[in-house]
């Protein structure tokens, strides 16, 4: 069987409402989208890792540490629409054609290779399946109150029902027995499937949540979920940074590359 080419793309850019210059603010020495880069890396199943991004300081920074960079528009709204233009010049640059592209984060430095290729590992076993999403328990009820963390809901199949930014299961209505799950933003895609999806229309509930993943589902597609006990927490607000560089400071990840880097 033919090996399947396959990269993680981790669209970044230093434009931001609430964190102004995220991706290069420093967690432990380390620009945040570095710690996404370096820890990528440590994948058995990527073969390769890029950053795509619209600003030159961004790519300056992962060439100087012997990283990918692809440049990309300014007027990209969304990741998935960066990551898609950055998939088509790294095709037409290595003359490779991608199977599975990763879409990252850029603001999730806790990322693990062990999340990375549980992952990606639905999609080389089952060639029905499209697209894959993370989640993993939430913890705490601010956790459930928080808007900035994507709440879903899976059938029997661990295929998604919905998400939202609201708690859901609802825990008026008794859900409190039931484990109450975040969508992990590690989303790998068919190549093919990734341009489909941005071809499909905006729907109503992708745009009242704000989460991209519903268009999927209101166009009739599955999206396939896979439980993680890792733990692993978005980088919004300065807060977060700091709880975040907090939480990592005996993370046995560091030694593979903080050393050198930092």
């Amino acid at each position: 069987m033919k090996k399947q080419n396959i990269v993680a793309v981790i669209p970044a850019r230093l434009a931001s409402s609430r964190f102004p210059n995220k991706p290069l603010a420093k967690i432990l020495g380390l620009p945040m989208v570095g710690h996404c880069y370096f820890r990528a890396k440590l994948s058995g199943l990527l073969d390769e890792v890029y950053v795509a991004t619209c600003d030159r300081e961004i790519a300056g920074y992962i060439e100087s540490v012997g990283g990918s960079a692809v440049m990309t528009k300014a007027t990209h709204q969304r990741a998935s629409d960066r990551t898609a233009e950055a998939v088509g010049k790294i095709e037409k640059k290595t003359g490779k054609r991608v199977d599975i592209v990763v879409m990252l984060q850029g603001d999730e430095p806790m990322v693990t290779p062990e999340m990375i290729d549980s992952a990606v590992e639905p999609l080389l076993k089952d060639k029905k399946i499209q697209v894959v999403n993370l989640m993993s328990e939430l913890k705490s009820i601010r956790e459930q109150e928080d808007p900035n963390e994507v709440k879903v809901v899976v059938d029997l199949e661990r295929n998604a029902l919905y998400f939202s930014r609201e708690p859901i299961p609802s825990r008026k209505k008794g859900a409190s027995g039931i484990k109450a799950l975040k969508q992990v933003c590690i989303i790998p895609f068919r190549r093919d499937f990734l341009f489909k999806y941005l071809e499909l229309a905006p729907t109503p509930l992708e745009i009242i949540e704000s989460v991209d993943m519903n268009r999927i589902l209101e166009h009739g597609f599955k999206v396939k979920m896979v439980y993680t006990d890792y733990q692993t927490y978005a980088v919004d607000t300065l807060e977060d940074l700091l709880f975040v560089e907090k939480k990592m400071r005996r993370d046995p990840l560091l030694r593979h590359y903080l050393r050198n880097e930092s």
